[in-house]
């Protein structure tokens, strides 16, 4: 009989569409079930803090195709030690520090996938790029050398209702849209319906796999 974690991971398989990408936000989980979901094939993580992460990155040092996104707030002078040990970043709040990623990134030979992290609504306790500064700013982040753009990430506010929650997806869709950006990093386990109907392409599931209670997928600002 199959664990309730891969019970879970086998329901959300079900529901989400094929082209859709399962993020499983294993921060603050053990390594031992980083381990059974990839025995059920599960290869993407997601951690937001670089001490635990390197930890479980070397209890699974024999798990070689594991792929690790990083999810919370990065740092500048923790961006060198984020990107030996993360291929994806999703938190990439503005031009300085995607000019340092850059920069860095060239100097260690690195090629990170970056997500812009777009503020779409007033929200204290989020960052993120003013959609009209990304305009703005696009056509020379684009060519920062060393870096893959793959999409857009939004963090919705707390306690939106539905058809507010609907509306941000689909903006920043549109946005992706105008960059020509296929990813959309949108949708956490409580709100992932509304996104992949809106257009997303990788959604973001902790406790809605692992079966955390409260506030599963709130990120704190900090990378350790």
């Amino acid at each position: 009989m199959a664990s309730p974690l891969v019970e879970r991971l086998r329901l959300l398989r079900q529901q989400l569409p094929p082209a859709v990408q399962l993020l499983a936000v294993s921060k603050g989980q053990p390594a031992a079930q980083i381990r059974e979901l990839y025995g059920e094939g599960q290869r993407s993580f997601g951690e937001n803090r670089l001490q635990e992460a390197q930890a479980k990155q070397a209890e699974l040092q024999d798990l070689p195709d594991l792929d690790w996104h990083f999810i919370g707030r990065i740092q500048a002078n923790k961006v060198r030690p984020l990107l030996a040990c993360f291929s994806t970043f999703h938190g990439v709040d503005g031009a300085a520090l995607a000019e340092r990623i850059s920069r860095i990134a060239l100097e260690g030979g690195h090629g990170p996938r970056l997500y812009a992290q777009v503020k779409l609504l007033p929200d204290p306790t989020k960052t993120g790029f003013d959609p009209q500064e990304l305009r703005r700013l696009w056509p020379q982040l684009r060519t920062l050398p060393a870096l893959n753009w793959l999409g857009v990430m939004v963090m919705p506010p707390f306690g939106l209702e539905a058809q507010l929650l609907t509306a941000l997806f689909e903006q920043a869709c549109q946005l992706g849209t105008e960059l020509g950006l296929p990813g959309r990093s949108m949708g956490m386990s409580g709100d992932w319906p509304l996104a992949v109907a809106s257009g997303s392409t990788l959604v973001r599931i902790g406790g809605g796999l692992f079966g955390q209670a409260q506030n599963p997928d709130k990120i704190p600002a900090t990378c350790d």
